[in-house]
């Protein structure tokens, strides 16, 4: 297949696509990590509203994890609501 006149292979190894499919990679590690995250803090601090559950899901990468950390030390949703008032 040809694109703008480049072979197909030579297009997939430009910066501009290797960009895109690694903020595509990030974007899909960021969704599996939201859904696995929001399942143990139903779990840990009971149902959460939909506000709440779309905050979660909009958080980066990065704090995913963190809050993943974080939500083994939660008491209850008080705990997760302190928490996403100082990173969320």
């Amino acid at each position: 297949m040809v694109i703008a006149g480049l072979p197909r292979e030579e297009i997939l190894h430009t910066r501009a696509i290797q960009d895109l499919l690694a903020e595509g990679r990030q974007e899909g590690e960021a969704r599996g990590e939201a859904k696995v995250t929001l399942r143990l803090l139903n779990r840990r601090c009971g149902p959460l509203t939909g506000a709440t559950t779309t905050q979660i899901q909009a958080l980066p990468l990065e704090p995913l994890e963190v809050l993943a950390d974080a939500l083994l030390d939660f008491q209850g949703p008080a705990d997760l609501a302190t928490w996403l008032a100082a990173n969320g």
